[in-house]
């Protein structure tokens, strides 16, 4: 692929998304969780790693449509991965430091879901 034709290092949402998943993937690991529990940080870790990869996946989508299919389920993935972390904050497994910090990125990285979206279903209106 012609590295000039897309460059995703410009892309914001690329860029928030990956690092967010890195910061995901760190955090779930210092988390202390007893063996009973585990299933709450894979569900974070699955949701909020799942956002970036199907940003990248939305970027070879087969259509316009499942572009927006694409970037819709990262954008329910995300709301997803706020009601872990609020769950990780309340339950006492996260700081509120770590919160904070993971919740604003979080949000953020909702924020340019839904304006990408918004662009998205605006380019896909067909006359």
């Amino acid at each position: 692929m012609d590295d000039t034709a897309y460059n995703r290092g410009k892309s914001p949402l690329h860029n928030k998304s990956y690092s967010f998943a890195k910061r995901i993937v760190n955090m779930v690991k210092y988390i202390d969780c007893p063996n009973k529990m585990i299933s709450l940080t894979n569900q974070i870790f699955r949701s909020g790693t799942a956002i970036g990869a199907l940003v990248r996946e939305a970027e070879f989508a087969q259509s316009s449509s499942d572009f927006i299919n694409k970037l819709h389920i990262a954008l329910k993935e995300c709301n997803e991965t706020i009601y872990w972390l609020n769950l990780l904050y309340d339950t006492g497994f996260i700081s509120e430091k770590e919160y904070e910090s993971m919740a604003i990125d979080s949000k953020e990285l909702l924020a340019l879901l839904i304006s990408s979206l918004k662009t998205a279903k605006k380019r896909n209106v067909k006359p």
